[in-house]
């Protein structure tokens, strides 16, 4: 017999939604610039190396939606009650440290976007005042989010799809590049690409946006459907631009995202310079929204102050975010100095966090008393478990590598004469 007193599960294209707009946090300036420049540089070798970055990405991003769905409370309730409002505070507040410090580079991007065509450098401050107004404007903030998301993963699949056709790729040397080969010869791009793609906090964020959308219990197969689709689309994006640069830009050396632009112009003519464009400002200014919101619902749930987009702190708390990102871009843009005092916290602090991430997003599916039946079965251990191995080896090199070259071009930034 049917229980009419259990709710028949909604379609599962009516769950769509909360992967996507993860999908546009993920594919930014950071993820454009990186793939373009591993593509220019290695061709199309390390395809597979996105395919594997997507799994680990799509495991993370699975468990946080499980979670989100089952559970009754939030994060950063779940890690109060469990471990001690000391560790929701702390995963609070070096999310939003790290969304904070980097945030500069979203309002960068979508600077450059436009600084093809005409120069204004103010044009940061109109998006901020445009994302701010967005955030205090609607009073369902998540269904606002969620169609506005989608119409900017339209726009970067319509304009990076356009420009590879451009590119006309070879399809025999792309599928080689989908087998893994070169294991031996990863250098700092293609971690790079590993980092861009495989986004633990961006996967933890999922947590929120399937409890915004209100999913239940019995359309988490619906949900699951959700994430599947926004991790291919993360994939396809990324496999797009890298296929592009593989086929037009080989040996070039770029410099910043709207370099793709400026190279792409000659060989695809203005139309191929102003699809780029419009999909490099789609990917910022949706990463520009959804990175700030990470740092400031992360945080006010880890202080106990809220996480429903109804909530008065987690807005501020992105308000935040976005206004100290725009205050860093307009001293970038008016000086041409790099924050490298930034930067090197900002690296620090993921050091740290993103390894935390997942060890704890593992530790609370595991839990029968938060997930029930639902808790992670064998394969998405061993995947998560792998994943989080892998974080750590990336946070070693954050650590040993990239953090020492830092500080060395900070030491000699410091040490230039006044007026240099």
């Amino acid at each position: 017999m049917v229980d009419d007193n259990v709710p028949a599960p909604r379609r599962w294209y009516r769950a769509l939604g909360p992967c996507l707009i993860t999908a546009c946090v993920v594919i930014g300036p950071g993820s454009i610039l990186t793939s373009s420049k591993v593509g220019a540089e290695k061709g199309y070798s390390m395809s597979w190396v996105v395919l594997v970055s997507a799994i680990f990405m799509l495991t993370f991003i699975q468990m946080a939606a499980r979670l989100g769905v089952v559970s009754r409370e939030s994060p950063g309730q779940l890690l109060a009650e469990r471990a001690g409002r000391w560790l929701a505070a702390l995963i609070g507040a070096s999310i939003f440290f790290v969304a904070s410090a980097f945030q500069f580079g979203n309002n960068l991007g979508a600077h450059s976007a436009f600084e093809a065509y005409f120069q204004f450098d103010y044009i940061v401050v109109i998006f901020n005042a445009a994302a701010i107004a967005f955030l205090f404007f609607f009073k369902n903030l998540y269904r606002a989010l969620e169609k506005l998301m989608m119409g900017f993963v339209g726009l970067m699949l319509l304009a990076f799809a356009a420009n590879l056709l451009f590119a006309k790729p070879n399809p025999t040397e792309w599928a080689r590049g989908l087998v893994p080969t070169g294991i031996g010869s990863l250098d700092l791009a293609v971690l790079g690409l590993v980092g861009t793609t495989f986004a633990i906090a961006a996967a933890y964020f999922q947590i929120y946006l399937v409890r915004q959308k209100g999913i239940k219990r019995e359309d988490l197969a619906a949900c699951l459907i959700d994430s599947r689709l926004g991790v291919l689309l993360m994939a396809a994006i990324t496999l797009m631009i890298m296929g592009t640069a593989a086929a037009a830009l080989k040996g070039v050396k770029l410099e910043g995202a709207a370099d793709v632009a400026m190279q792409l112009e000659p060989l695809f003519g203005s139309w191929g310079k102003a699809l780029f464009c419009l999909g490099l400002f789609s990917a910022a200014y949706s990463s520009f929204i959804i990175n700030s919101m990470i740092g400031g619902f992360v945080l006010s749930d880890g202080l106990g102050l809220g996480c429903d987009p109804e909530d008065k702190w987690p807005r501020y708390m992105t308000a935040a975010v976005l206004l100290i990102g725009m205050g860093v871009a307009m001293y970038v843009i008016k000086t041409g100095i790099k924050p490298m005092t930034a930067i090197v916290m900002a690296q620090v602090v993921t050091v740290i966090v993103a390894p935390l991430l997942a060890a704890v997003l593992l530790w609370m599916c595991n839990r029968k008393d938060i997930m029930g039946e639902d808790r992670n079965g064998p394969l998405m251990n061993v995947l998560g478990a792998v994943g989080f191995v892998l974080l750590l080896a990336m946070a070693g090199n954050t650590a040993f590598k990239s953090i020492p070259d830092n500080l060395e071009k900070l030491k000699a930034s410091t040490a230039q004469p006044v007026g240099k």
